[in-house]
């Protein structure tokens, strides 16, 4: 396999697969962890898991990893701002009808 280099970095297919592996175990524990019998303990840990479910895609998959840290900190913000902006409308489209 070829070989890319990113900002001077080496990279190969040994990180995607170490992430690969690391969301099949996540996934694994997800299931695990949706089967406790205290419900509400359980939707934390899956929605806990599930997250750093999405920071590894973020990093690894996504490449956002080799961004710089002025690019990650103005992206957060602005998403989260738009996601809550969503599910105002959301909301309000639901009580006015």
């Amino acid at each position: 396999m070829e070989e890319h280099a990113t900002n001077g970095k080496a990279s190969g297919v040994k990180p995607y697969i170490i992430a690969w592996l690391a969301l099949l175990a996540l996934t694994a524990l997800t299931v695990t962890a949706a089967e406790f019998r205290a419900q509400h303990l359980a939707v934390v840990i899956c929605l806990a898991i599930a997250s750093v479910k999405a920071v590894v895609v973020f990093l690894y998959f996504m490449h956002l990893r080799h961004e710089p840290r002025v690019v990650i900190r103005i992206l957060v913000p602005v998403s989260v701002v738009l996601l809550a902006i969503f599910i105002g409308l959301t909301y309000t489209d639901i009580i006015l009808r």
